[in-house]
């Protein structure tokens, strides 16, 4: 749905299954639910997530007619797409893996690009399209400083294939579409601050060089292209969890004319390690200490952050008395603000809605809670119920 000129949805990751099969029955069974409560007369958008498996089937024409037809019967749209994950991502151990095949590789152009020509395919017209993606690799795989900058930079000439691909997609056709790096804690980019450096040390630079030879066009004409091209996820629970400065990153931005595709609405844990309870915080982090997905623990010691690879790094560590706070990345309800002795990082997504109330920066808001399936079972219920809920929260704070 529309709301204010921004497209809302949720993101379908949360739903199981690899093929497009698997996908699309996902969708049938769900959206329409969701979609009479929170947009009963008017047309909804969907955040699509597809495996590479289920690109390679959905980019067969007889696949795309079949899905449009569903579209146009339930007043339904894809307006961006979810293309972080590649492979497997619900009932196996995904953990640092959901970062591979990385921006180093083959494969994971190809994945994109494929993405990118179904999106075109999709989009409404005059509607942008976006699809985030990893932030380039997964710190953890680096063993030298050198290791990472040569990875930046192989990664950033395969991101650009990406933006060239999407520059001839817009000449022949008019579709504009955008490439969304989402950082996230121990990631290759995983601040504000880290993302901005790359685009404007790396991407830039070889941008302008490698775009100005291959189109014929000036220095500042490849600067608009990439900045049209290629843009910011701006991750709320990511960005929540590095203790991040929304107002300022998202002014800093604007002032260097980067732009923002899509902010994931998405929340994550938090707590006072402070208090004589320390023991029952411990105890109530330890229930979210599951083996799907990675959950990065970003603590406040001083004016300095430790952080823990995985929740079971930071448990370990429990005791350490210059503590005082822990954030971990673990997806929960939006529109939860408490849960018993934790609290959640709800206070970050109003904080970073409230801006875009004042002066919108993005047209794409999507909320992303895709833990469903692994939440304690005391915080578990029915799926349908559940999005709706977080939907009518967001509105509600727009």
């Amino acid at each position: 749905m529309k709301h204010n000129n921004s497209h809302l949805s949720y993101c379908s990751n949360i739903h199981s299954g690899e093929t497009w099969h698997d996908h699309f029955l996902a969708l049938q069974q769900h959206f329409p639910v969701i979609k009479k409560h929170i947009s009963p007369n008017k047309p909804m958008g969907i955040g699509l997530r597809l495996s590479n498996l289920a690109s390679l089937e959905l980019i067969k024409e007889k696949e795309q007619i079949e899905f449009k037809q569903w579209l146009d019967e339930n007043q339904a749209y894809v307006f961006t797409m979810n293309g972080f994950p590649y492979g497997g991502f619900h009932h196996t151990k995904v953990k640092d893996m959901v970062h591979s095949p990385d921006w180093t590789t083959a494969e994971r152009i190809e994945y994109t690009i494929r993405l990118f020509h179904i999106l075109s395919s999709l989009l409404p017209e005059k509607t942008d399209g976006g699809i985030s993606t990893s932030p380039l690799s997964y710190k953890g795989w680096m063993k030298t400083p050198e290791a990472a900058a040569k990875a930046k930079q192989l990664a950033t000439q395969h991101i650009l294939r990406v933006a060239e691909e999407l520059a001839v997609i817009k000449q022949t056709t008019g579709i504009l579409m955008h490439l969304d790096i989402e950082p996230e804690p121990d990631g290759l980019l995983e601040t504000g601050e880290e993302f901005i450096d790359w685009f404007e040390e790396y991407l830039l630079p070889a941008g302008k060089k490698q775009l100005c030879k291959k189109l014929k066009i000036t220095d500042t004409e490849a600067e608009t292209l990439l900045k049209e091209h290629v843009c910011l996820c701006y991750d709320v629970c990511h960005f929540a969890i590095g203790y991040e400065p929304h107002e300022q990153i998202i002014d800093q931005l604007e002032k260097k004319g980067i732009r923002v595709g899509k902010i994931q609405i998405s929340a994550a844990l938090k707590a006072d390690m402070t208090s004589a309870s320390r023991k029952a915080t411990t105890e109530a982090f330890s229930k979210f200490n599951e083996p799907t997905y990675l959950h990065q623990v970003v603590a406040k010691s001083g004016n300095t952050l430790l952080r823990y690879a995985d929740l079971p790094d930071a448990l370990s560590d429990a005791n350490n008395p210059s503590v005082t706070e822990w954030r971990a990345h673990f997806h929960v309800p939006v529109f939860t603000e408490r849960l018993a002795v934790l609290q959640t990082t709800q206070a970050d997504i109003i904080r970073v809605l409230q801006v875009h109330k004042t002066k919108p920066f993005t047209q794409h808001l999507e909320v992303e809670t895709y833990t469903w399936e692994v939440l304690p079972e005391e915080l578990k219920s029915a799926l349908d119920t559940s999005i709706i809920r977080e939907l009518n929260w967001v509105i509600t704070q727009l």
